[in-house]
């Protein structure tokens, strides 16, 4: 496995994004299949693991904790997230924000991830007016080695000039597909230029880039693509001219539809980096062999020629921490 910086971490060029063992995408694997399923990808190269105490309150946590825990720690990136509000069970009356707030969050996590540090913690969704505040508490942590680094999740580009300058941010964690491209006017330039690493999440639209959904599809449950638009009959229908697109790249290069997805995110820069959902062998199999699959700088352009040419119709159930008060039953990232 091709290998990447975020800023000063290095991690697979793919990573595994965890949430889907436990949370968000219907009825996921047994614990110990999804553990095998861990260490499969780990042996295939894959070093860097993202969950968060979001996902499913905290168990999703603990998965990834009995998972990582069997294999040799100096070898593995463990990235996770903290809610900027309390959680159920979490009683912080001085705030969730506060310097207490986050000391005891992030002992929280550590115990359930049975680790003594966490290499990437990132904070899940912004809160406005108070990015100086958390990126002085995250210089603390990081200098008593509680954590390596520190993130923002789906920050605007002033959030991140706010907190860049009190406590260097190693990675911003936003949603970024073919069918999302809204960092790609500030915030992508910016962390270019200011060596901060991205990490990719749903990199193929929440599968919808794979090909493997059809607009007859019912989705049940606590699964998300129930509340996402583009899961939608009519968009997913309306969607189809990108599917064309994204299938007949994949046959012009012998490879998968979600391979093409994966590999257009990669070709953005070498900062860059997806943590798809995969929670059967064969997704890991095909997921991580993208890696293997590299459009040419004329691929690239050609692929962004058509894109530019199709509008894509849904998104994902966005929400603002600003007009959330309490903490949402179900969040998709």
């Amino acid at each position: 496995m091709k290998k990447r910086m975020l800023r000063d971490l290095e991690v697979s060029a793919i990573g595994m994004g965890c949430m889907g063992f436990t949370h968000a995408y219907g009825e996921g694997p047994t614990e110990a299949e999804g553990i095998r399923l861990v260490h499969k990808a780990f042996e295939m190269g894959c070093t860097f693991f993202d969950t968060a105490e979001m996902y499913s309150y905290f168990k999703n946590e603990e998965f990834v904790g009995k998972a990582l825990k069997e294999l040799p720690r100096d070898k593995v990136i463990i990235s996770d997230k903290f809610w900027p509000l309390p959680l159920p069970g979490q009683d912080m009356p001085e705030g969730k924000l506060s310097e207490a707030g986050i000391r005891k969050d992030i002992e929280g996590s550590l115990r359930r991830l049975q680790t003594d540090y966490i290499d990437l913690y990132t904070e899940h969704q912004m809160d406005e007016g108070t990015e100086e505040q958390v990126a002085e508490v995250m210089g603390k942590l990081i200098r008593e080695g509680k954590i390596r680094a520190w993130g923002q999740s789906s920050a605007t580009l002033e959030q991140i000039k706010k907190a860049h300058a009190v406590t260097p941010i190693t990675a911003i964690q936003s949603e970024y597909s073919m069918m999302e491209r809204k960092w790609e006017k500030d915030v992508l330039p910016f962390c270019r230029e200011n060596n901060i690493g991205f990490v990719a999440f749903s990199p193929m639209g929440n599968g919808f880039l794979s090909g493997k959904y059809s607009s007859d599809m019912e989705f049940k449950g606590n699964d998300v693509r129930r509340v996402i638009t583009r899961f939608n009959k009519e968009n997913m229908e309306a969607n189809a001219p990108l599917l064309a697109l994204v299938r007949r790249f994949a046959e012009q290069k012998g490879c998968t539809p979600a391979q093409i997805g994966l590999a257009w995110v990669l070709a953005g820069g070498d900062f860059i980096v997806p943590i798809p959902g995969m929670r059967k062998e064969e997704r890991i199999i095909e997921n991580l062999g993208a890696a293997d699959v590299e459009l040419t700088a004329d691929e690239y352009a050609a692929l962004n020629t058509e894109l530019a040419k199709i509008t894509i119709h849904g998104n994902r159930d966005g929400r603002d921490i600003k007009k959330l008060g309490t903490v949402p039953d179900n969040v998709n990232k």
